[in-house]
């Protein structure tokens, strides 16, 4: 088997188990999360609060990508499918005129504002080192697909088209309007896993700081938002048709 194919089934393997990435990097963040008390010790809790929340708005603006990039999208692409490479168009427009992997971009940068929460240079780093490399071979064996599938047409859009880092003057209206309806159907997950990550590292935090179990009032409010919020777009997926949208 050529090199080039063991690194494409490399990158299929790691994008059908994709979903646990944050695992490969729990037991050092743990360590990480102890050094962080240290630091947010010396800190007011005013500037703690400050940052805290510019991290979560770092995060939720990942989180905003990828709901501009699914809420134009046909049916058949962009999938959160982990059974392999599907796309049945090739994607050009919207935001895969100004990159080619707006939804990584999203992954990325949500995965950013988390690690920095921790407040722990050295661990940020590490994280995003493990990020690219994860995700870079994912990337090659999605790019090798779409190739294979679509020849030529992949070609020219790759060749003007960054693979990660947004060309915004490129951006190209989509054909279809945008659909708050699959946004919510498709992203409700994301929503709550952004939410639950801070919640954690909150409450993982403050057993290192405290030596007990304590969530202030407005994570636990911020816990249940999400929470209520999961369970109810959840259910309208699986038992309902109300966000179904024709073609999406």
């Amino acid at each position: 088997m050529a090199l080039r194919e063991k690194i494409e089934n490399l990158g299929n393997w790691l994008f059908r188990w994709r979903s646990y990435l944050p695992l490969l990097i729990l037991p050092i963040l743990f360590i990480a999360l102890r050094d962080s008390q240290h630091s947010k010790q010396v800190a007011e809790d005013l500037e703690s609060k400050f940052y805290e929340g510019f991290f979560m708005a770092i995060s939720f603006a990942g989180l905003a990508v990828r709901c501009i990039t699914v809420g134009f999208v046909p049916e058949g692409t962009s999938g959160r499918t982990t059974r392999g490479q599907e796309a049945k168009t090739l994607n050009t427009t919207g935001m895969y005129s100004i990159m080619r992997h707006p939804l990584y971009f999203g992954n990325f940068v949500i995965f950013l504002g988390i690690t920095l929460f921790v407040e722990v240079w050295w661990f940020t780093m590490m994280a995003i080192l493990v990020f690219f490399l994860y995700y870079g071979l994912i990337i090659f064996a999605e790019e090798e697909f779409l190739q294979r599938k679509f020849g030529n047409l992949y070609l020219e859009w790759s060749k003007k088209t960054p693979a990660f880092l947004p060309k915004l003057k490129n951006w190209q209206q989509p054909g279809l309007p945008f659909s708050f309806k699959t946004v919510l159907k498709r992203e409700y997950t994301g929503f709550f896993v952004i939410i639950s990550s801070f919640v954690f590292l909150e409450t993982v935090g403050e057993i290192f700081a405290e030596g007990k179990l304590q969530l202030d009032l407005e994570w636990s409010i911020l816990f249940i938002i999400g929470l209520i919020t999961y369970l109810t777009l959840r259910t309208l997926k699986k038992r309902t048709k109300i966000l179904d949208v024709e073609g999406r």
